[in-house]
């Protein structure tokens, strides 16, 4: 197996092959292992759903015949590849953006009371109930349970009709910031079966999905960059690229192994922290290159959009910086310290950071 987990680092990933097929074909029911992308993980004649093989766990497939929506998005995810190829794009970047798209929300989606699908969907290849071990069964199930959406977001990344919309979102010839209530977003969240999405996928600026729609807007303006980076709607940036599994596991397994100790605990910011950290920092980053577009038309509106902008982005510093706040005296460094790297006394401090809990309900 290490020989495969080498191999998976230059030749791409690696999966367990279908027994029922194998045995088949060789009469044996052997275990087989072989290089194919996460897109490519169904078997469609057993309807078994193919686990990473380099992520040492005991399972090699999980059960698909309670979910014939996953088993049908592999039929579709063909037509979906042939798209891409037609537009001059290779089917696996648009995957690979859509896998990253959709498994941003699948962190997020434990918030969201509205999602009624991906619970039924991980309680089904858990053998009914995942509750016994759900952080493991979250890793382990998330790439088969989101698969549908992750066809569909490709789908919808290579629809003109979509790109449009995202230009008229943006302002089109009077540039502005783009809307929490955008056709765009909500177009998608009507082909995800979630009406109720699009605010939410309109509001993650410093998500995958913000990025595409940036590149997107920016080729229309004529304002991209170098080659291969922000004037192109398929690169993927590596902060953005889901995590594997073999990654999630071995996090997982330090978490529960750690014991309690103050160091310890000051060294792990929970998985859920760190991710509200990145994507506050990286709206803020999102927010600042989409004001690289306003800088045309009459002085007035430039100088409004331009400040309007800006302090957005001041308000996305702020929470940036206070969940960092939080996650550092939640790791026990001691308030004094924090305040020392803000640059703020003790007391004031600690009354923005009870304020806030307040105002979470904490």
């Amino acid at each position: 197996m290490g020989l495969w987990c080498i191999a998976g680092a230059v030749a791409g990933p690696v999966a367990f092959g279908c027994r029922l097929c194998t045995a088949r074909r060789t009469g044996t029911a052997l275990r087989v292992v072989r290089h194919a992308p996460r897109w490519e993980r169904v078997c469609v004649r057993h309807r078994r759903w193919l686990l990473d093989a380099d992520a040492n766990q005991p399972l090699d497939h999980l059960d698909l015949r309670g979910l014939p929506e996953v088993v049908a998005a592999q039929r579709r995810r063909v037509s979906v590849a042939r798209r891409a190829v037609r537009a001059g794009t290779q089917p696996e970047r648009v995957f690979a953006l859509a896998r990253a798209v959709v498994a941003r929300w699948w962190e997020q989606a434990l918030q969201w009371e509205r999602e009624t699908i991906w619970p039924r969907r991980l309680h089904q290849v858990a053998g009914g109930e995942a509750r016994g071990d759900l952080e493991w069964w979250r890793i382990v199930g998330r790439d088969a349970i989101v698969f549908p959406e992750v066809v569909a977001v490709a789908d919808a990344l290579l629809d003109p009709v979509m790109a449009e919309l995202v230009w008229v979102d943006s302002g089109a010839g009077r540039p502005r910031a783009l809307p929490a209530d955008g056709m765009f977003c909500r177009r998608l969240g009507e082909r995800l079966g979630r009406g109720w999405l699009g605010p939410l996928a309109a509001t993650d600026h410093g998500g995958p999905l913000i990025a595409w729609m940036g590149s997107v807007i920016r080729l229309r303006r004529g304002a991209g960059g170098p080659s291969g980076y922000d004037n192109d709607p398929w690169w993927l940036r590596q902060e953005h690229q889901a995590a594997t599994m073999a990654g999630q596991l071995r996090v997982l397994g330090k978490e529960k192994k750690a014991p309690g100790t103050g160091t310890m605990r000051r060294a792990a910011v929970p998985a859920e922290q760190r991710m509200r950290i990145t994507s506050a920092i990286d709206s803020v980053q999102e927010q600042l290159l989409q004001l690289r577009g306003v800088q045309s038309g009459p002085t007035a509106d430039v100088a409004r959009r331009l400040l309007r902008g800006l302090g957005l982005s001041a308000g996305l510093i702020e929470n940036a910086w206070k969940r960092t706040a939080v996650a550092a005296v939640n790791g026990e460094v001691p308030l004094q310290e924090v305040a020392r790297w803000v640059d703020m006394p003790v007391e004031v401090l600690r009354g923005m950071l009870t304020a806030g809990r307040k105002a979470s309900g904490g």
